[in-house]
């Protein structure tokens, strides 16, 4: 059996309806459902059993978690992916309770049931790239997250690596991750649904000013992977399960804001029309103007499968998802 958390969630749910195109349905999806309507992203999949976040934790505390596998299956994998992921969350208390400590306690039930453990690190570790965005174990000390979610997720590798186990489970470095079921992130949301709902209503697109003399206004540069792209690197490591430590899960190569804007603006045939527009003194000193992920340790660990170009991306996204209203699995 395989237990995925944040199974609802962006990455989650198109891991869990990529196992379903693999055959498998013997899985738990944990997440927690709110107000929002993330639960439409599990109406079309298929799964044996799910649990709240809060009812799946106390399993954890009591060490009664094999017991509530359905049938009483083994478990065979954990695919850790339910966490904060605002980039903005300024209560540093709760990130480390949801983002690090929840994940050690799983991590820790993981390798006691001799399960695979998998679980989303984040590019947001590597802060402003001094360090180069390289996914080698041992660069992990070197490297200054620039707000607290990218700290939280640094805290739980680091946790691994000191502990000697890093290199017995699996942490994925996503990238801007983008495409079907992001509907309930809220301001986390990528620019391409953002740009679908503000074209449509106004066909104008507004993006930040760079406040940098070396990069032109929308030039700033991003790493974005498409959503069935990064479920498809991921579940490689359940295949592959000679390999562990940190891995990269990006494009490998950089697009600008403008050329993703452009993307959009094709994709829903409509005339180009950007608004340059400030950016907000309160992430000024925290933005990140380079992202780029170095993939050749996720290739050597055997994954070949091409990405999907940003264009062709979008243009699925939009057409196929965005326009028709449709989830993953419909």
């Amino acid at each position: 059996m395989i237990i995925v958390t944040g199974g609802a969630g962006l990455i989650g749910s198109a891991v869990v309806q990529r196992l379903n195109e693999l055959g498998r349905e013997d899985i738990l999806i944990v997440d927690h459902l709110g107000t929002t309507d993330k639960w439409r992203n599990l109406a079309p999949l298929h799964f044996m059993d799910y649990l709240e976040k809060d009812s799946f934790e106390r399993l954890l505390d009591e060490g009664t978690l094999s017991g509530r596998l359905p049938g009483g299956r083994k478990l065979d994998a954990v695919i850790h992916l339910g966490a904060c992921s605002a980039t903005t969350e300024p209560d540093a208390t709760y990130l480390i309770k949801n983002n690090f400590e929840y994940s050690r306690k799983l991590a820790l039930s993981a390798l006691a049931a001799d399960a695979r453990f998998i679980y989303a690190s984040s590019a947001a570790t590597y802060g402003d790239g001094e360090h180069g965005f390289v996914d080698d174990n041992s660069q992990l000390p070197l490297l200054r997250p620039l707000n607290m979610y990218g700290y939280s997720k640094q805290l739980f590798d680091l946790w691994a690596l000191r502990q000697g186990i890093l290199d017995k489970i699996v942490g994925i470095k996503f990238f801007n991750v983008y495409g079907p079921n992001e509907q309930h992130k809220g301001e986390m949301r990528s620019l391409v649904l953002k740009a679908h709902e503000q074209i449509g209503t106004t066909g104008t697109l507004k993006l930040f000013k760079s406040h940098r003399p070396d990069y032109g206004d929308g030039e700033q540069l991003r790493d974005f992977i498409y959503v069935k792209d990064a479920a498809a690197m991921t579940l490689h490591f359940l295949r592959n399960m000679e390999s562990g430590g940190l891995y990269n899960v990006g494009g490998g190569t950089t697009v600008s804001w403008n050329r993703l804007a452009l993307a959009v603006f094709t994709a829903m045939e409509k005339p180009v029309s950007i608004e340059y527009i400030d950016m907000p003194e309160s992430i000024r000193n925290t933005y990140q103007y380079l992202t780029c992920a170095e993939t050749a340790k996720i290739h050597a660990a055997g994954y070949s499968d091409p990405v999907t170009p940003v264009e062709e991306a979008v243009a699925d996204y939009i057409r196929n998802y965005l326009v028709p209203g449709r989830r993953l699995g419909d």
